[in-house]
């Protein structure tokens, strides 16, 4: 069992490694062409909304609410229901999203207050943000049913074309930034027509692989429909419940629109560059893991549900804290390898790598989430964790406050993170009570051998590494020894694995003892 969920999972972070990589290239291209400045803290802004209904729906509310119930169907029902529920979940989700979409638009002066009341003092910061926004909110109605095609797909172990979907939208913001950029009054309104046509392109892509799989939607409307209300009733705490990192983040934006300029454009940097791990595992390992969980609840399979979150778990810890450590050692090194050109000056580096540093914190918090909210969906249960994220939500929004003032922009950034460490504590430690989750034998012995791996990767990298020698390198010679520095403390991290014993069957044969 562990096997297939190994294969799957390397499926789906290689092809979101494909996206993330992209992703730097647009990232890069941006602050280069952009900088940081009054119009690109304004597009991060308009670009929050579409990029957060991304995650909430494409890795998040969606696919809990609508995948327990299509296993449910797949196991108990026939073909032929299991098609007629596609078929109305379709319609009546597509007209949901158009009166989302049109309200959106016409409420968006309104959103933009809400995201970013500091705007409203700059005229047209807050104008160009709103124009933006109304650009990018149809994305809403797209990457959703992208989100609902590739659930389907997932369903049915078809992982690589629904991981692969997301690198169009880097395709369309690069090619826009290039080539549309230069012919706009206003060039960084180009992004925001990329971020709409990504959205055509993403739900284009996965209609070939539903007419394979024969299970291409014919839109049906019917809110009376049993299957549906239960969809709708597990989506909406869904929402809330594996996205309250998300709107941390929101709530981080909030408050940094009223900090000095560019805090906007320091969180969204040192964020992407924590979204690359979180991205490659924590997608990989919530998409595979969530069908696999609930087959196994339809199943009645306690134990294979157990171990397979135990499976999870541990892989969350081996990749986990190598990614942490790197991204906190090497914050500034990294950041001026892919963004210190043009518009962004060393200042910038200094100042998103205070953001970065807070945020990699976190990062294993992240991760967990991504594992743990899971095992309660699966389950088709959602109080839990709804009730777990309005904790974490309320904790981080208090450490916002307690640490804006001393930390600026990365206190911002240093209670999102110790929020979802609370979280993932609450939802673990539930798990544990109620036995759901019964760790397999070998814990002590595997985190030991984590975590002195992770010891030496550390002093490693803190005695050769000096963040000052970036600064008087080309750009061919930070690539050059960035790659150096993270190849040798992988190196160092798994040599040390290997050295205290641990072996890749532990990971792949679920009752293997490490």
């Amino acid at each position: 069992m562990s096997r297939r969920l190994f294969k799957s999972t390397m499926v789906v972070g290689s092809m979101t490694l494909i996206s993330r990589l992209l992703g730097f290239v647009r990232d890069m291209l941006i602050a280069r062409l952009f900088g940081v400045d009054v119009a690109t803290d304004a597009f991060f802004v308009a670009f929050k909304v579409p990029n957060f209904l991304r995650r909430l729906f494409a890795e998040g509310a969606f696919a809990h609410a609508f995948v327990p119930v299509l296993s449910d169907y797949k196991e108990q029902g026939s073909r032929a229901a299991l098609k007629l529920f596609i078929d109305k979940t379709a319609g009546t989700l597509a007209v949901c999203l158009l009166l989302m979409t049109a309200a959106g638009i016409v409420l968006a002066p309104l959103l933009i207050l809400l995201l970013a009341p500091g705007f409203s003092w700059q005229g047209t910061q807050h104008d160009l943000s709103v124009l933006m926004l109304q650009i990018t909110f149809p994305y809403l109605l797209f990457i959703s049913l992208t989100a609902f095609a590739g659930s389907i797909l997932n369903a049915h172990g078809k992982f690589a074309i629904p991981a692969l979907t997301p690198v169009f939208l880097n395709i369309c913001m690069i090619a826009t930034a290039i080539w549309l950029a230069p012919l706009m009054d206003t060039p960084v309104v180009a992004l925001a027509w990329g971020v709409f046509i990504a959205g055509i392109v993403q739900l284009a892509f996965q209609i070939p692989s539903l007419i394979a799989l024969g299970l291409l939607p014919r839109p049906r409307i019917d809110f009376k429909d049993q299957g549906i209300n239960r969809v709708i009733k597990l989506m909406l705490p869904a929402m809330f419940s594996v996205s309250v990192t998300q709107i941390n983040l929101l709530l981080d934006t909030l408050i940094a629109s009223f900090l000095t300029i560019g805090s906007v454009s320091w969180l969204y940097y040192s964020d992407r560059l924590v979204e690359f791990p979180l991205g490659i595992l924590g997608l990989a390992l919530g998409t595979v893991i969530l069908p696999n969980l609930a087959n196994h609840h339809a199943a009645d399979d306690s134990e294979a549900f157990s171990h397979a979150l135990d499976w999870g778990l541990r892989l969350v810890l081996l990749v986990g804290m190598p990614a942490t450590i790197g991204l906190f050692m090497l914050a500034e090194p990294m950041l001026s390898t892919l963004f210190q050109y043009n518009e962004f000056t060393i200042n910038d580096v200094h100042l998103a790598g205070l953001s970065l540093r807070a945020y990699a914190l976190g990062l294993l918090g992240y991760l967990l989430i991504k594992v743990l909210v899971p095992a309660f969906t699966a389950r088709q249960e959602l109080k839990t964790p709804v009730r777990y994220g309005i904790y974490a939500m309320i904790t981080s929004l208090a450490l916002n406050v307690v640490l804006v003032f001393p930390l600026a922009h990365a206190g911002l950034a240093l209670a999102t993170s110790l929020g979802a460490f609370f979280n993932a504590a609450l939802l673990l430690n539930k798990l544990l009570k109620d036995r759901v989750f019964k760790p397999a034998k070998g814990w002590i012995l595997f985190f030991s051998r984590v975590l002195l791996a992770s010891a030496a990767m550390t002093a490693a990298l803190y005695y050769w590494v000096n963040a000052d020698w970036w600064n008087a390198w080309n750009s061919t010679e930070r690539v050059i020894h960035l790659l150096k520095w993270i190849v040798t403390g992988m190196l160092i991290y798994v040599a040390t694995l290997l050295l205290t014993g641990l072996k890749l069957r532990h990971l792949t044969i679920t009752n293997s003892k490490p």
